[in-house]
């Protein structure tokens, strides 16, 4: 059977891939330690389970409107009026299943054959592929550790053509960590504003922040550059909900109906039960989310510390979500225990090998010089496998 050109241009998740190879090598007796799952390994809080149960008992098991029911829509702008100071109404949101599919939703209306679309990298694996899928060609603009991993206006202005259409910001990042200032922001949106682009704001990390660090969303920069930004957010990150399946989007009304429409011919609505979880979670107590955080920052300081400290490694420490992203371009070239290493997909097979240690190679997020580590694990876990790394990499 033939298969279309367009699905031939997809790249697996390496993420994914790897979960994947080291759940494989487990089940045949090897003691893996995984540092490349991209989810919290915190239980959903008690409160947005009950919630869940509640609506199964109570019958709400049937089909609700397709972009999300009013009352999850309620609590959408409820939390982006407290938490960002945005005002939004029920027609400028709709619900979906993840925010991968709320970033496909938007990428099938919004882009076509002859746009372009720059990404920033590194970049969350999915980006450019959601942008082929869409017909539209993802221009990436590269970034540096001493830039911060952050997108600089006039790198920005210079990606720029007549075929540029937006930009996809995201913040804190997925690998990186990193996350852009109000005075990043306002710089960048100079330029969309001047190019006439349009700006895909993720900030599904948003509530995943160390050290005070104050998030701020493009939007959040001033009226005429909101207008020209569609915020993409979710619930699987901040209360450890990755499997319940619910994102959102909030934006110009007539891009928001035009994502609501094409949804209801790919999925219809998203689960009723995981709607009701997330209302839960959005109006809910948030103490079990800061809690985590907490948690996660210990885990970070933890990792970076120890990354620091394997000769030929360097870590940035990262302001939010739950990654490093440390530089092994230093152990390129070199040979460990007779095998040679010629970049990050090379010392992952080698770490997974030697070392019994999952990490993701940093070439498909759009830098081959560095590797991306989870510490969404427990601390024992944390401790054993960098400790594994340091051997296999120092002998």
């Amino acid at each position: 059977m033939r298969l279309s050109e367009r699905v031939k241009r997809i790249k697996p998740s390496p993420t994914l891939a790897i979960t994947a190879k080291a759940q494989s090598m487990r089940a045949a007796g090897r003691n893996i330690i995984n540092f490349g799952a991209g989810e919290p390994d915190f239980d959903t809080p008690d409160h947005i389970k009950k919630a869940a149960i509640l609506a199964i008992e109570a019958g709400f098991t049937k089909y609700t409107p397709v972009g999300g029911i009013e009352e999850l829509k309620d609590a959408v702008v409820a939390k982006l009026k407290r938490d960002n100071g945005l005002e939004y109404g029920r027609s400028n949101v709709f619900v979906s299943c993840g925010a991968k599919h709320t970033l496909f939703n938007l990428a099938q209306v919004l882009f076509e054959a002859g746009d372009e679309v720059i990404i920033p990298a590194p970049y969350w694996v999915s980006y450019p592929d959601i942008v082929v899928l869409s017909g539209a060609t993802p221009v990436v603009v590269s970034t540096t550790d001493e830039d911060g991993f952050k997108l600089k206006a006039d790198d920005l202005a210079r990606a720029v053509t007549s075929k540029t259409k937006a930009v996809i910001i995201n913040s804190p990042s997925n690998p990186t960590g990193m996350a852009y200032s109000e005075a990043d922001l306002k710089a960048l949106a100079e330029v969309v504003l001047e190019k006439d682009l349009t700006v895909i704001s993720d900030d599904i990390y948003e509530k995943i922040a160390y050290e005070g660090f104050r998030f701020i969303n493009i939007a959040m920069t001033g009226k005429e550059i909101k207008d020209r930004t569609i915020v993409v957010n979710g619930v699987s990150k901040t209360y450890s909900m990755t499997g319940w399946r619910i994102g959102y989007a909030a934006g110009p009304q007539d891009v928001i109906s035009a994502a609501t429409d094409y949804q209801s011919q790919n999925t219809s609505n998203p689960t009723s039960i995981s709607q009701k979880a997330a209302v839960a979670a959005l109006n809910g107590d948030q103490t079990p989310v800061a809690k985590m955080v907490k948690e996660f920052q210990k885990r970070r300081d933890y990792t970076v510390d120890a990354l620091n400290g394997i000769k030929g490694v360097r870590c940035m420490k990262p302001q939010g979500a739950f990654y490093a992203f440390p530089n092994t371009a230093g152990l390129y070239g070199k040979s460990f225990k007779g095998r040679r290493v010629d970049g990050s997909v090379g010392l992952a097979a080698y770490l997974l090998d030697e070392a019994e240690v999952a990490v993701v190679p940093g070439d498909p997020f759009g830098n081959d010089d560095h590797i991306r580590l989870s510490f969404a694990t427990s601390m024992k876990n944390i401790e054993e496998g960098l400790k594994r790394i340091r051997q296999a990499l120092e002998g």
